[in-house]
């Protein structure tokens, strides 16, 4: 009988038949991505965020911050308490998002405000009524300073419409300077009360390429000086020209005519009672800013006494170096 062959089978495991059916790795990993998506995403809110919008999202996400009171703000059914401190659906934009603003009392409030800080240490107690009072003292100052401020603007304004009406009624009552009435134009402007005195055909205040002004123009910047020497304002003095050039050779400008017409007009206005201290400038603008776009039209020659407003030259004095 021939020697049959041996057979033998081998049965092999395939090793990757767990790995499909179990997903124990994904979880591990799933868990690590959102662990460093949280952890890189508050690196990024400490980043963007003040320290008062971080105390505001610690606020939200604290129950503690919820209200004791069994009773809504509001009252009534769906009456409810505002987020901030706005009243009503209003959200303030600087205020932070808590579910309530902690109250801190004032001294001698009562049994109310002592339930408020109940929590508190004595220490964070007293810290916590010297800063109401420190931010109390600071408001009133502030609600005072603004009060002054307004109550300032309030006169000045006054003093402003009494100088406008005393001129006019001063211009039109001398017959020699109602010829001048349609040549005083009297506006308001950002620095203040501005005066100007204009030229027309036939009709200046000096003569030209002549820093010395005629006799109506003369009284006609003593009685303004009159007026306005009333007011507490300090004083800004401007001369401008037209766009005329000097004779070829001279050693005059429209620049250097402008300064000398300012100049005059600042020494008319002390003579008149102006104390010299309150004239805070004097300048020459020549021909730089017209009055109209026609370079031939008289009312560019003109003179600008501005009253400036007080609160602008208290912040410019403000502002000045030492």
């Amino acid at each position: 009988m021939a020697d049959q062959p041996v057979i033998i089978i081998r049965k092999k495991k395939k090793g990757g038949h767990a790995a499909h059916h179990g997903g124990a790795w994904k979880v591990a990993y799933a868990d690590f991505v959102t662990a460093m998506m949280s952890f890189f995403l508050l690196l990024w809110l400490l980043n963007v965020t003040t320290s008062e919008q971080r105390r505001g999202l610690a606020d939200y996400f604290s129950p503690a911050g919820i209200s004791r009171n069994e009773s809504s703000g509001a009252g009534g059914m769906f009456g409810g308490r505002s987020i901030t401190t706005v009243s009503g659906a209003e959200m303030a934009d600087r205020s932070p998002p808590s579910m309530q603003q902690a109250t801190i009392p004032t001294v001698g409030q009562g049994e109310e405000g002592s339930e408020d800080v109940a929590g508190l240490g004595q220490g964070e107690e007293d810290s916590a009524r010297e800063r109401q009072a420190e931010e109390a003292s600071a408001m009133a100052a502030l609600t005072e300073e603004a009060k002054k401020l307004l109550s300032d603007m309030e006169k000045e304004e006054v003093g402003f419409k009494t100088a406008e009406r005393l001129l006019k009624e001063a211009i039109l009552s001398s017959p020699e300077l109602r010829a001048f009435s349609d040549q005083i134009l009297i506006d308001r402007t950002s620095e203040g009360l501005r005066i100007q005195i204009t030229d027309k055909e036939n009709l200046s205040l000096f003569p030209s390429a002549s820093a010395i002004p005629y006799r109506r123009g003369r009284d006609l910047l003593l009685m303004i000086g009159k007026v306005i020497a009333q007011l507490p304002n300090k004083i800004s003095v401007a001369g401008h020209t037209d766009s005329a050039p000097f004779v070829v050779g001279s050693r005059r400008d429209n620049w250097t005519l402008s300064t000398e017409r300012a100049n005059t007009c600042r020494e008319y206005l002390v003579k008149a009672g102006v104390d010299e201290k309150k004239i805070t400038r004097v300048s020459g603008l020549a021909d730089r800013e017209p009055f109209t776009t026609d370079p031939r039209d008289p009312r560019n020659r003109r003179i600008s006494i501005v009253l400036l407003r007080q609160a602008k030259t208290a912040v410019n004095e403000g502002k000045a170096t030492p």
